[in-house]
């Protein structure tokens, strides 16, 4: 159990904290519900390339990471279609810088032209590196673009093309910065050896007078069910096997069935006792790695079963197909068993309670869980209530 209290200052900043008197660290937090599906579809690529330029200074902090450093800690950052994070772990006792450094650059970040000029050369970089040089780095772009039409969810977090990156101006990042990473849509989690009190102090101190934004959030279109299979067939250079994905929409996170579908990943690939590994690898032929997982996203996103295809077998994209086809019958018709799902949840636990031992991960935890309105500490209750006739209706559905 993560024990944890909460407080909202008058901008909106909600604040979450847990107390952890073993460790003499302190892991903060900082969660803005702002992603890749804020952007317009013909200007991607901006959220993740403002995490890039957040730690290029801002009005009293030239160099965030120095002062990081400074105060024997370090920090990182992540962006998806749906949050950016920004996280740092320092001594308790110097925990303040995190706290001045935090509420400088959502105030006021530098954004000079030369740091726009380093960062936006650096994401497309990193675009040509991850998405276009690495096998199977078009999977990703590909296949969202078969599953979505309307929603944001359309194209990655690093953007659609380099096109898109190299076109951006910094008049349009800044005003897409002071119309999303205002306090009323961020979460402050602070876990580690300080009081809630503290917290409380420090974050009124340095983000109470921060104002709220004043731009409504945007109303994301929804994404109409596919009437008829969609398919695409991609040739590339650099991929050293043949794959194949079959992908199908799925409910959002805390919707009915999110958890039996992710719940039926499991079962079907997680582990050497799983029907894909035991039927496709350890029995089969047609595959020499094969796999399930979900999207696991804020808004309606997608299940999907995929594999690589070995070599040496007649029409193997054919064989390939079918094979995985079979398996989701065999899910759907005769459904899964008590053994099985009792397994996927002892494993889903274990891997859910492992993944939350750090004052880290409990920090990041606890921002989600407070972002996206659920009770952290009810996760696991809500994956052992499971029932082996409600995952076989999910499957079904």
């Amino acid at each position: 159990m993560i024990r944890s209290s909460s407080a909202t200052l008058d901008n909106g900043l909600r604040i979450v904290h847990h107390a952890d008197s073993y460790t003499p660290m302190v892991a903060v937090d900082l969660l803005y519900g702002v992603g890749a599906r804020d952007e317009d579809p013909g200007h991607t690529g901006i959220a993740h390339l403002l995490e890039h330029m957040m730690f290029g200074g801002s009005a009293n902090v030239p160099d965030f990471d120095r002062h990081t450093e400074r105060a024997c800690g370090w920090n990182n950052a992540w962006t998806s279609n749906d949050f950016t994070s920004f996280y740092s772990v320092v001594p308790a006792e110097n925990i303040e810088t995190i706290f001045w450094l935090e509420s400088d650059r959502m105030l006021q970040p530098s954004f000079t032209s030369e740091t726009f000029d380093v960062q936006r050369q650096v994401v497309i970089e990193e675009f040509k590196q991850t998405c276009l040089n690495r096998p199977y780095a078009t999977l990703g772009h590909s296949l969202r673009a078969l599953l979505y039409q309307v929603h944001p969810y359309r194209w990655p977090t690093i953007g659609l093309t380099p096109d898109h990156i190299a076109s951006l101006t910094l008049d349009r990042v800044r005003t897409f910065f002071h119309a999303n990473y205002t306090p009323d849509r961020a979460v402050l989690s602070v876990a580690g050896n300080i009081a809630f009190e503290r917290v409380v102090e420090l974050a009124d101190k340095w983000f109470g007078n921060i104002p709220r934004g004043n731009v409504p959030r945007r109303i994301l279109p929804a994404e109409p069910l596919p009437r008829a299979p969609r398919r695409l067939t991609v040739n590339g250079a650099n991929e050293p096997q043949t794959s194949i994905t079959i992908a199908y929409p799925m409910m959002a996170h805390g919707c009915e069935g999110y958890e039996a579908a992710d719940i039926i990943t499991d079962i079907l690939a997680a582990g050497r006792a799983s029907r894909f590994h035991q039927s496709l690898i350890a029995q089969g032929n047609v595959f020499t790695e094969a796999d399930a997982s979900i999207l696991g996203s804020d808004q309606p996103g997608y299940i999907m079963v995929n594999g690589l295809i070995a070599p040496g077998i007649d029409n193997p994209e054919e064989q390939a197909e079918q094979t995985l086809l079979q398996q989701l019958s065999r899910l759907t018709d005769d459904g899964i068993t008590p053994h099985e799902l009792q397994r996927a949840v002892n494993r889903f636990e274990s891997r859910f309670r492992y993944s939350k031992a750090g004052i880290l991960a409990k920090a990041q935890a606890l921002a989600k869980a407070a972002m996206q309105g659920y009770d952290i500490n009810s996760v696991t209750a809500r994956y052992r209530a499971l029932t082996v006739d409600h995952v076989n209706a999910t499957a079904r559905a």
